[in-house]
């Protein structure tokens, strides 16, 4: 069980001590200060403490890897914000440290445990409607907030549609996995829901998918790093005689190294803890854009196009992707203490991004007009005191999601060596997966340095089918007889319109990356 040792109460007393009391302006903004940081903070614990009040196997479960009928853990990280989805069947050890389990739970015979786990449903959630709005909405800001004025300039404002269209899908379809949550309350995870659809095959493939779209997340970010971290660093020249590596490639490679010991953390407490910060970068990343406009001088007249029709494919990858936080929603449901409450929080959620990511997109689009890069931040004028600020934040936002998104694959592999290898090896093997996993990463972001190709490519690849495709299939097979015709043909509908979606975009996202590369190439050459 995780414990969240959160440095919350240490910040604001250190901080209490700063404040003058005598002054009541002062003081009533630090009160409310405070009030909002708790609540923020409580929300971050109910979503890392899973579970809480699971029960307990005997000792042998942990000997099972996760392709057992008893699984221990099954970490599961979409890429946005601090996107942490955790499983425990849980047993008298702790897994990471090997000491007694203190999850303040009962103990049960094994013999009682099928029957138990077939009439749990929600026991010891604690999540309000209030922090499972704040979770998902932290879970879904992240890289699409950079490339929506671009996508928005390159379609046409009319796109605006597709963008808040794809906003209702998402929050429909994040309905439909709540109904196959009810359905079967042994389901924990994405993966149990796709299993529970369509077998061994659907979690197979549901599993691929998801460590599809977390790497490619991976390289996005990489990629995201590399642009912002040579504009902050402009002035910035480094030569390796022994390497034909330019200084932007250098310093991308230092910003690498340094993240790198992170991935060897075990303690999954403080690497969700690291990640968290994730949320405050996107958050100043938000407020920067009005305040080039606001305090920058820049003016917000530039012209939209209407509709550019052909550029329709490439950008609908970026709008799905900016939606992608669909493989933790089930953890957000598990833990909300009125489940039936879901689909409220779904639709509270998806208009407030929707309409963050609609009016920063038409904000952008009117402050920069055509020459609006596809990282919003790099369109920015570098003079200005926020536009520094919303580049750091961007260079530091990969740098806190490599450990926690790197850990599945990291846990997965660690599960399935041999029981008999010492914790000691174990740690040394998941250690340097990780760091080839980052390293392999890093190389393919320096290779393929086009932010725009590629993260249009990860949405149309893969996340269309985890937000859109996959929901629908889910909720028509488990409740297939349960459920009227029309909604069969709305999902069947929605399963149709997301598969050619994610066609059409894949091959115009894969025919620009190329051409990219051949013109680099010929460019090099």
């Amino acid at each position: 069980m995780l414990h969240w040792q959160g440095p919350s109460i240490v910040l604001y007393i250190k901080l209490e001590c700063l404040i003058v009391p005598s002054i009541p302006s002062l003081q009533s903004c630090w009160n409310l200060f405070k009030s909002m940081w708790k609540k923020i903070s409580k929300s971050i614990r109910n979503l890392l403490c899973l579970q809480p009040n699971r029960l307990l196997h005997r000792n042998e479960v942990l000997n099972e890897t996760l392709h057992g009928a008893h699984r221990n853990e099954v970490l599961n990280e979409t890429l946005h914000g601090a996107n942490l989805d955790v499983h425990w069947v849980s047993s008298h050890v702790c897994l990471e440290e090997s000491k007694p389990c203190m999850c303040n739970h009962s103990i049960k015979n094994l013999e009682s445990v099928e029957n138990d786990i077939a009439i749990e449903h929600n026991v010891g959630a604690t999540g309000s409607f209030a922090h499972a709005v704040i979770n998902m909405i932290g879970m879904l800001i992240g890289l699409g907030q950079l490339s929506t004025p671009y996508a928005l300039e390159r379609g046409g404002w009319v796109s605006s549609f597709l963008l808040i269209g794809l906003g209702i899908i998402c929050a429909y379809t994040s309905h439909l996995l709540g109904k196959c949550l009810d359905k079967n309350p042994k389901s924990r995870s994405f993966t149990d829901i796709g299993q529970h659809a369509f077998g061994t095959k659907g979690k197979v493939l549901v599993t691929t998918f998801i460590y599809l779209e977390i790497f490619m997340a991976l390289v996005s970010y990489t990629i995201s790093l590399h642009d912002n971290l040579i504009t902050v660093l402009s002035g910035m020249q480094i030569k390796v005689p022994w390497a034909k590596l330019s200084s932007s490639q250098l310093l991308t490679m230092m910003a690498v190294l340094i993240a790198l010991p992170s991935v060897w953390l075990r303690n999954l407490s403080s690497i969700s803890f690291i990640s968290s910060a994730g949320i405050l970068m996107s958050l100043l990343i938000f407020i920067s854009v009005p305040c080039t406009s606001i305090f920058g001088g820049v003016k917000p007249n530039h012209k939209i196009p209407v509709l550019q029709l052909h550029n329709i494919p490439a950008i609908s990858g970026l709008y799905i992707f900016s939606y992608a936080g669909h493989i933790v929603f089930p953890n957000l449901y598990k833990e909300m203490k009125d489940p039936s409450r879901f689909t409220k929080v779904s639709i509270v959620s998806f208009t407030i991004v929707t309409a963050l990511y609609t009016a920063l997109a038409f904000l952008g689009a009117k402050l920069f007009g055509p020459e609006v890069n596809s990282q919003i931040t790099l369109s920015m004028p570098p003079h200005l005191l926020v536009t520094k600020i919303a580049l750091w934040a961007t260079v530091l936002t990969p740098m806190t999601k490599y450990a926690l998104e790197i850990a599945p694959f990291s846990i997965q592999l660690e599960h399935n060596l041999p029981a008999s290898m010492g914790s000691k090896l174990k740690m040394i093997i998941r250690g340097c997966v990780g760091s080839f996993l980052l390293l392999l990463i890093l190389a393919l972001a320096l290779s393929v340095p086009y932010f725009q190709y590629v993260l249009s490519l990860t949405g149309s690849l893969v996340s269309i089918a985890i937000c859109v495709i996959f929901p629908c299939a889910f909720h028509t097979k488990i409740c297939w007889g349960q459920i009227s015709k029309p909604l069969i043909i709305l999902n069947l509908t929605l399963v149709a319109f997301g598969s050619l979606l994610g066609v059409f975009g894949t091959v115009s996202s894969s025919k620009l990356l190329v051409q990219s590369l051949r013109r680099r190439a010929h460019h090099l050459a």
